[in-house]
């Protein structure tokens, strides 16, 4: 129980009593404030990753994915992510106007390591990094050049528990509501339905880049 007679942590010196272990001594260690070569391999191995942003209408988070290599190393303070075709609602642009911040967490496939990537982005249209963005001969809007403050790899504990990427814990896709459904559902179908399920592989396709 906490200090104040709740079950409610609220300050600092209740949550470190709650875990007063020391620090795993490599848990310091893992943390740089640029892209080593080993981490380096990590990001380039990665087809996927989650980007944090936050802005004066909260937080955001957002999957981008592309082949694996799609976040570019140009140095070891620098990285490059494009920002390919999505749905306009541009929540994590707009709130990198106003608040450059970003952390990004890589995942690869088969791997239970994860990668912790922070730091500060400008928000590029030049044509060079866009160019050398393409896929499929279409180049993203804009690319987000962040200048790494913070890096580190977690361990593979919530992987394993979560068994990710194991095979025997996947889950069926007609198991689950449709996007039709649930679009149907949330507009009392005014929008969606099988109609909306129908054409979605087609609108993938057309729309991915």
């Amino acid at each position: 129980m906490a200090a104040n007679g709740t079950h409610t942590i609220s300050t600092l010196a209740e949550l470190e009593a709650l875990f007063p272990e020391e620090v795993y001594p490599p848990a310091k260690v893992k943390e740089v404030t640029r892209i080593t070569d080993a981490y380096r391999a990590l990001i380039e191995a990665s087809p996927f990753c989650v980007i944090a942003t936050s802005g004066p209408d909260g937080l955001d988070t957002s999957p981008r994915g592309d082949p694996r290599g799609f976040v570019r190393v140009l140095d070891d303070k620098t990285i490059v992510l494009p920002d390919r075709r999505g749905n306009n609602r541009i929540d994590s642009l707009r709130n990198l106007i106003t608040d450059p911040r970003i952390a990004l967490i890589f995942l690869i496939p088969g791997v239970s390591e994860t990668l912790r990537v922070m730091g500060r982005v400008t928000i590029s249209t030049d044509p060079e990094l866009c160019t050398s963005s393409a896929m499929q001969g279409k180049s993203p809007r804009c690319v987000l050049v962040i200048a790494v403050e913070q890096v580190f790899f977690q361990c593979a504990k919530a992987i394993v528990r979560s068994k990710l990427w194991d095979a025997a814990t996947k889950v069926e896709r007609s198991s689950l509501p449709t996007a039709g459904k649930i679009l149907a559902e949330i507009s009392g179908g005014k929008m969606g339905g099988d109609e909306h399920d129908r054409q979605a592989p087609a609108r993938m396709m057309q729309t991915i880049y």
